[in-house]
This record gives structure tokens, C-alpha cells and sequence, in this order.
């Protein structure tokens, strides 16, 4: 006698997510950078706010909620650029066309802040760079032709 073995399912090819390219964590790794210090920024003017003896209590409090909802857009786009979600360029390039300004500003008041403009001025221009980048942007696909 024969035993017949039952014919097997062919089993679906399951692709393994691929890493995201360098450029594009490099990008998202300096814009949560900044979104980390606008955090940490908008949580120590809060203490102050709170805590400490600022010249108006009410305007450091008011102005630590606002960094920290601030602090909200880089981190949320960098978690997207991390994920190759296609909607977080945007709101990365935003936060560094905003942040632009505010190095000519920390420039212009001179002293210890020089360093700080030079660094927030060169982060932005990185991430503005990676971001348009041919590989990072096909690899969040954007300006991919339709397929009909």
C-alpha cells in the first residue's frame, strides 16, 4: 500500500525589511538631536519658570511649553525618517528652515552662543543636504514616476 502524502502549500515569500540608507539615519539622528535639545531647553526654562527666580515666571513657563511643543516636530520627523515614511521629509526640512534663522540670531548676540549658532547652522544644513540626497529620497520614495 501507498500513502500518499498530501501536496504541500507553496509557502509566500516573505521579504525582509531592508535598512533604511545611511544618509537618511544620519538625518534623522541630527534632527531628534535637535529635538532633544529643544526638549531639554524648553524643560530647563519650565524649572526655572517654576523653581527658580527668572525676571517673569509666566513668560519662562509659558516659553518652556512652547519649546517643548516645539521640540514635538523634529522628534516626530525623525522617528518617520527612521521608519522610511515618505510624509516625514517634510516636516524635517521645516524644522531646518526654521532653524536657520535662529542660528543668525545666537550668532548675532556674540559671546558663548557663537559656538552654539555654528552648531545648530551646520546640523541644519546637513539634514537639508541628506535629505535631498537621490538616495534618501528614493528610498522614502518620493519622485518615483506612477506606475500605471
Amino acid at each position: 500500500m501507498s500513502k500518499k502524502q498530501p501536496a504541500k502549500a507553496p509557502t509566500p515569500t516573505v521579504e525582509a525589511p531592508t535598512a533604511p540608507p545611511r544618509r537618511l539615519t544620519a538625518a534623522a539622528a541630527l534632527t531628534a538631536l535637535e529635538g532633544l535639545a529643544l526638549a531639554g531647553l524648553g524643560v530647563y526654562m519650565l524649572f526655572v519658570g517654576i523653581a527658580g527666580d527668572p525676571d517673569s515666571p509666566q513668560q519662562a513657563e509659558t516659553g518652556g511649553i512652547t519649546l517643548l511643543a516645539l521640540a514635538a516636530l523634529p522628534l516626530i520627523a525623525a522617528r518617520g525618517l527612521r521608519l522610511g515614511r515618505r510624509w516625514s521629509r517634510g516636516p524635517a526640512l521645516i524644522t531646518q528652515l526654521m532653524a536657520l534663522p535662529v542660528a543668525w540670531t545666537l550668532y548675532t548676540t556674540g559671546g558663548a552662543m557663537i559656538a552654539a549658532a555654528v552648531a545648530l547652522a551646520v546640523a541644519a544644513v546637513a539634514v537639508v543636504a541628506l535629505l535631498v540626497n537621490p538616495t534618501a529620497t528614493e528610498a522614502l520614495g518620493i519622485g518615483e514616476p506612477p506606475s500605471s
